[in-house]
């Protein structure tokens, strides 16, 4: 078999090394450089949606943590039957939900991420959820809310195409995608940052697949996309920001139920 060199630039990705090249004195946060914010800026007067606050949720039935662990797998095929704002509230809270803000540029989420930069921005699709129109929007952790960004004709198959063709990812309630802003991570660790993003896209999307069993949903993550058509989709320059995860979430399909819409 010939060998790919990807492959050992690949390798090397997942190794530290890169920590022993570095002079830290140089990089930003120790040239007394602020850190960049906490969430992506928006326009004052931009349309925000309230989500249930934390605790408050209903229609979100205990379970517990060895059964969601054990329940836990990936999962393609929905009903088709809409979230309500309770539970998109709750997923969007486990995933990227702030526990406490230490300063303008770091907060204590519901995951782990190197050094608490927290490089994600969640976006998500939206096809059927209760009070929501279907269109784009983006959570804000800080305020807790949705962010209208936009509506797109043919989303469902636009989406699904700049997903490579996997249909399913149209199909959903509702697709979270992710998108990174390195400078979040490279402000504190400079070239060592990308590793520790990849793994913070990792911690993110476990607890999607945890949240969901307590409201009787299931999702699947995504890492096989066309960079460019979703970055476009997503109206992300493709640089400073762009898609690194997506996940559908939808009430779970079981053999014998109806058809998929």
């Amino acid at each position: 078999m010939p060998h790919d060199p990807r492959i050992d630039e690949g390798r090397q990705f997942l190794k530290d090394t890169v920590r022993q090249t570095l002079d830290f004195s140089e990089i930003d946060q120790y040239r007394g450089i602020a850190p960049p914010p906490v969430e992506k800026p928006f326009a004052p007067d931009a349309r925000r949606i309230d989500l249930c606050a934390p605790g408050r949720w209903k229609g979100i039935g205990p379970v517990g943590l060895e059964t969601a662990i054990g329940n836990r797998e990936s999962r393609r095929r929905y009903t088709g039957e809409p979230l309500i704002l309770d539970e998109l509230s709750f997923l969007l809270w486990a995933t990227q939900g702030i526990r406490r803000r230490l300063d303008s540029g770091s907060a204590l989420r519901t995951v782990p991420s190197a050094g608490a930069r927290h490089v994600l921005e969640t976006y998500l699709c939206v096809f059927s959820v209760e009070g929501l129109d279907p269109a784009f929007y983006r959570y804000l952790p800080v305020e807790h809310q949705l962010l209208f960004e936009f509506q797109e004709k043919r989303a469902a198959a636009k989406l699904a195409a700049a997903a490579l063709g996997q249909a399913f990812v149209g199909q959903a309630a509702v697709t979270f995608i992710w998108t990174a802003l390195p400078y979040r991570m490279e402000w504190r660790y400079g070239a060592a940052a990308h590793k520790a993003i990849a793994l913070d896209a990792g911690h993110v999307c476990q607890n999607l697949y945890l949240a969901c069993e307590a409201i009787g949903a299931g999702t699947c993550a995504v890492a096989a996309y066309h960079q460019e058509a979703m970055d476009e989709l997503l109206r992300v320059d493709g640089k400073d920001e762009f898609t690194v995860y997506l996940a559908p979430v939808g009430k779970v399909w079981r053999p014998g139920m109806a058809a998929l819409r």
